[in-house]
Formats: structure tokens, sequence, C-alpha cells
């Protein structure tokens, strides 16, 4: 089964999000900040990583960083999620090693198609 860690905390978009995406099939995984996500990635080795760039203690940008430098979990592919959809937005959510960028609130189906064109990709 599919593992994607799920790195929100904001209570109600972490169990809206995480019923929605365990009822698609997938075991999902919850960190509440970024020190959590960097902990949780490394000793879960999910599929995936959903990770809010608006976070207490290490932010979203911080906590990807430290994770695609470390070579436990550089391979680990990274969607962040922010409520910010300008441009500039995207670019530093790339720049700072995510994979893809998705928008609050959640547009299932889009999210959906990213998740599965990442994994599809680490896959081979």
């Amino acid at each position: 089964m599919t593992v994607i860690l799920l790195v929100e905390d904001n209570e109600l978009n972490r169990d809206m999000l995480s019923r929605r995406l365990t009822r698609k099939g997938f075991t999902v995984e919850m960190a509440f900040d970024g020190a959590a996500a960097i902990e949780r990635a490394n000793a879960l080795q999910p599929d995936l990583i959903l990770m809010d760039i608006g976070l207490p203690v290490i932010d979203g940008f911080d906590a990807t960083r430290r994770l695609k430098d470390d070579p436990q979990t550089q391979a680990i592919p990274v969607i962040a999620l922010t409520a910010h959809a300008m441009m500039q937005d995207r670019e530093a959510c790339l720049s700072a090693g995510c994979d893809d960028f998705d928008t609050k609130p959640i547009d299932l189906p889009r999210l959906l198609e990213k998740i599965n064109n990442l994994l599809e990709r680490s896959a081979s």
C-alpha cells in the first residue's frame, strides 16, 4: 500500500485531506510541523510527502531542503501545499526542492493526478 506523509498544522485541513486520501486507498501518516516531518520521513520512508509550506517550528521550505539534502530521504517526492498561488510562490517551492506544487483549497482530482504522476516517476 502506498504511504503518504501529510505534513499539515491545520487540524481541519489535515482531517479532511487524510480522510479523502484514505478513501482513495492510500495509507496516510501525519506530522504537524516541519521538525516532525523530517523525523517521520526518516522513520517511515513514505512513498510521497504532502508538505504544507506555512508550518510552525521549521517551515515547509526548510523542511523540504533538509529532506532533499539527506541521502536517506532525498528521493522521496514532495508536493508543496500552500494557499499562495502566485508564480513566484510556485518557483520558491520548486527551488526549495519540492517536486510539484498545489494550491489550497485542495482540488482532489488535480492533487491525485499530481500524486499519481510523481509515484509513477519515482517507481521507474
